[in-house]
């Protein structure tokens, strides 16, 4: 199927040739035809199956094939997102599909940058509104907005909106648009409280959900790296930045303070590398983006805030320095690789305490993933879920096993000398004081 062939108006098609797209991916041949129906939609899809353009171009299409001639300010489609950077790359895809239609405006408005600067754009005529919820209550609140124009609401990685603590607010904007609006709910997953919460807010929507498998998985090449320790680790990503293959690359860590420990330790090694999470301004997390873009940044160091919503096609490599917490952010990690048909590769180091949560990442994604090595950094594990051989304990034990106090091989010491141990170390304790 080509995008010729998913009813949308000639001034949108021409905007798709413009991007470059040949053909549209399995999310945007299924709902497309049927936003533009004009039918609720629940859809869900993976990161990096082309969601953003499966809500966006029939947005635009609508706006094009409907327009309203009244002058008066207000969006016509609300677009409802977790993350900042989420937010700024639909606003960068809007402004893309959005050439050919000059007189459809986008606004973007998120927290960590003055008001003021925002209130001043919400103040001219806008079409489109992409917001993070936090934000829009503040402006809600304080009376400079209004939902009455919304003809179309659009919740973009609800899931994550979710998990971030965002149910209330939605459901109170929400609760302001009008009733006849068309609702759009996009979601990684469909945990039982995004169903619930798509209930709520959706009319006989038509439900669209892909096999959770990563789509553009064959052209990510997987592998993983058993490793001992932290200075293992380190040991073994200086190796795999060594690459002369290695593109752009994202390295993500579980902690905000990994990140900044990893980023110092490769910036004095002069590799040309940022960091980003929760606790960087918005001013510094748009120049790293924009620096690495350009190429002025080749290693981005991030927590998962960097997982979703960041396109950057210049990125070959997703090294996971630490196994992220959720199962689904894995997919969402390595996702920001082998993007636009690209290929790409994922790596990731797994210890000991990591292995099963790397066993459930296999069954989530349904996907192989090679166990790699590198001669002279191997791990000292020597099978799959054994440990570590550690010659002093081993002599401990055979220290342990021959001492008189143990009856048979393993017993437990006599009650009785249990408390005279007692009694020394509190004598001890009373000689030192």
């Amino acid at each position: 199927m080509e995008f010729n062939n998913l009813s949308l108006h000639p001034k949108i098609l021409k905007a798709v040739n413009k991007v470059g797209y040949s053909s549209p991916t399995e999310i945007q041949k299924e709902t497309i035809p049927q936003i533009i129906k004009g039918v609720d939609v629940q859809a869900c899809s993976h990161t990096g199956t082309g969601k953003t353009a499966a809500f966006l171009l029939p947005a635009f299409n609508h706006l094009v094939t409907s327009p309203n001639h009244k002058k008066r300010f207000g969006a016509r489609i609300l677009i409802l997102v977790p993350t900042r950077e989420l937010a700024m790359q639909i606003k960068y895809q809007a402004q893309k599909y959005g050439k050919t239609v000059p007189h459809i405006k986008s606004v973007c408005i998120y927290g960590g940058v003055p008001y003021r600067s925002q209130i001043r754009e919400l103040s001219r005529p806008y079409d489109i509104l992409i917001a993070t919820p936090g934000r829009l209550i503040d402006f809600v609140d304080q009376k400079k907005i209004g939902f009455s124009s919304v003809e179309m609401l659009i919740l973009d990685e609800a899931d994550r909106m979710l998990d971030k603590g965002f149910l209330e607010p939605v459901e109170k904007i929400a609760r302001a648009t009008p009733n006849a609006r068309q609702t759009l709910l996009f979601s990684a997953t469909l945990q039982q409280e995004v169903i619930d919460f798509s209930k709520r807010l959706l009319k006989d929507p038509i439900e669209i959900k892909l096999e959770p498998r990563l789509e553009q998985s064959g052209k990510i090449k997987q592998s993983l790296h058993f490793v001992d320790n932290l200075n293992h680790k380190d040991r073994l990503l200086d190796h795999l930045l060594k690459q002369k293959e290695r593109g752009d690359t994202i390295i993500f860590t579980s902690t905000k303070k990994s990140a900044d420990r990893l980023a110092k330790d490769l910036h004095d090694k002069r590799h040309l590398v940022g960091a980003l999470h929760g606790n960087i301004s918005q001013h510094r997390r748009s120049k790293i983006l924009s620096r690495m873009r350009r190429g002025d940044i080749q290693i981005l160091v991030a927590t998962d805030i960097a997982a979703r919503g960041i396109d950057i096609h210049s990125i070959t490599h997703v090294i996971n320095y630490d196994l992220p917490f959720n199962v689904c952010d894995y997919v969402h990690r390595i996702g920001r690789t082998g993007r636009a048909g690209k290929e790409g590769f994922a790596c990731s180091f797994v210890g000991n305490r990591d292995r099963k949560a790397m066993k459930k990442i296999k069954q989530f994604t349904g996907q192989p993933i090679e166990v790699a090595t590198v001669p002279g950094l191997e791990p000292s594990v020597r099978k799959q879920g054994s440990k570590p051989i550690n010659k002093l304990s081993v002599k401990k034990g055979l220290k342990s096993r021959n001492n008189r106090s143990f009856g048979k091989q393993g017993s437990k010491p006599t009650n009785k000398r249990v408390a005279s141990r007692k009694d020394n170390l509190k004598m001890n304790e009373k000689g030192k004081r």
